[in-house]
């Protein structure tokens, strides 16, 4: 059994709820819709990603019999809630924002219409897939814009909370628009490019450090990338340039060297003047060694040189906000509107859309959330993509989605692309939501 496509992972009380709906007769059409309530701190906007593993998730529903033997043995469920269980596809229609959208608060990205107990037994696994994927992707394009260019590397895996956290987490950076990951099997899964060099360990196992960097040169003929921070890193620069007579003579190019500790921008500056000095003024250099998004803006401005960076925990673990303030609710049941009205977390009613303006110059101006049967004025963002449990169309490639991630990053106004808190972009609650809030209120 692989755990990630179990039905049962999901909340106990998911499937209490489910008994009881089917007890009572209630499966008339439900409609959920997935948003974030705020913004983390420092966050400006968040990226939309997870929906291609949500679709998988939902095109697979089902209950094995494993499960239904051991949900049968746990007394919890009659056996009523176990046949219906038994047969259980998801049949329902979801709507949503492509991966690589840029979003803001109470703003869906994806909706889900279904009978109520099918719409409620997907929610808890939606939002895992949802809020991690969205938490990564929005902590990892805050690199992306300062980065200026140069090639990011996720190195987060050996730090994730998990071989799945590990994996999806390589996914939602490269769509961020990192250059690739550390993590192998992204690669298979994804086609994500492979990046990675060597560890301290390999320098250690050697008694000389020279005889590490020729190994590893000679194993590795075109990735010639060399840790050089293991004792002393100027003296390595040196004893990399020392080796490129022997490499030379063999047709092996020194491709770069990684830092890892210590003051990242004093090394830079002190190896590439040994590089450069030694011929090796087309090695590259690469920076690691817990990076986020404010070390990497602060090597920039002290314009050390530096190729790429490659970054692992803050991003992968979303270290500053490493939980969204995300939330699945129930808008609307058997045609009728439904409204959350608790304190600091009231929604707004029905099915809605969003639509997104854009000033003359082809930038975001504002958005408008509105119920659905209200057509506003701009781009809608939520379309069909998946019609009565089937697929509208083929999943977009990784690329293209990184490309619509560009587009998007391109399109933001200016001051929402700083790493510090910028003023609130402009999310306008239409009258005719505002309308129906109150007749939802008023039982109208």
């Amino acid at each position: 059994m692989n755990p990630s496509n179990s039905a049962l992972l999901t909340d106990l009380y998911e499937l209490t709820m489910a008994q009881a709906y089917r007890e009572q007769g209630m499966e008339e059409a439900a409609v959920f819709e997935f948003f974030v309530r705020k913004l983390p701190p420092h966050r400006n906007f968040l990226v939309a990603a997870g929906l291609e593993q949500v679709l998988d998730f939902l095109s697979g529903l089902q209950v094995t019999q494993e499960e239904l033997a051991w949900l049968d043995r746990t007394g919890l469920f009659r056996s009523e809630l176990l046949r219906y269980l038994e047969t259980l596809r998801f049949t329902g229609d979801v709507e949503a924002v492509a991966e690589g959208t840029v979003f803001f608060p109470h703003e869906p990205i994806l909706r889900v219409v279904a009978p109520l107990p099918m719409a409620q037994l997907v929610e808890s696994r939606i939002m895992n897939l949802l809020n991690f994927q969205t938490m990564v992707a929005s902590k990892a394009v805050r690199s992306v814009l300062v980065a200026g260019g140069k090639p990011l590397i996720d190195f987060g895996l050996r730090r994730a909370h998990g071989a799945e956290a590990g994996l999806l987490a390589a996914r939602a950076s490269y769509l961020a628009g990192f250059s690739g990951s550390a993590t192998v099997l992204a690669g298979m899964a994804y086609g994500i490019p492979l990046y990675g060099t060597m560890a301290h360990s390999f320098v250690q196992a050697h008694k000389d450090e020279v005889q590490a960097f020729e190994h590893f040169a000679l194993a590795q003929p075109d990735n010639v990338v060399l840790l050089i921070d293991t004792y002393e890193t100027e003296t390595a620069a040196k004893k990399v340039v020392s080796l490129v007579p022997l490499l030379t003579a063999k047709g092996i190019a020194v491709k770069g060297v990684r830092l890892d500790s210590g003051d990242l921008a004093d090394h830079a500056r002190k190896v590439r003047r040994i590089l450069d000095e030694g011929g090796l003024s087309h090695a590259q250099i690469l920076a690691s060694g817990n990076l986020d998004e404010y070390r990497i803006q602060a090597l920039i401005d002290s314009r050390a040189p530096i190729d790429s960076f490659a970054v692992g925990t803050a991003m992968t673990t979303s270290s500053d906000a490493p939980a969204l303030d995300c939330a699945y609710k129930l808008q609307e049941y058997a045609g009728r509107p439904c409204r959350k009205r608790s304190e600091g977390k009231a929604t707004w009613p029905g099915r809605k859309q969003v639509y997104r303006s854009y000033a003359d110059r082809g930038g975001f101006d504002y958005d408008v959330l509105t119920p659905l049967d209200d057509r506003g004025q701009g781009e809608p963002l939520l379309h069909p993509v998946m019609k009565e449990g089937r697929r509208l169309a083929p999943s977009p490639s990784l690329t293209d989605l990184r490309g619509h991630m560009a587009a998007q990053l391109a399109r933001i106004p200016e001051s929402l692309r700083t790493i510090e808190t910028a003023p609130t972009y402009e999310v306008r609650i239409s009258p005719a939501l505002q309308a129906l809030a109150k007749a939802v209120d008023h039982g109208l």
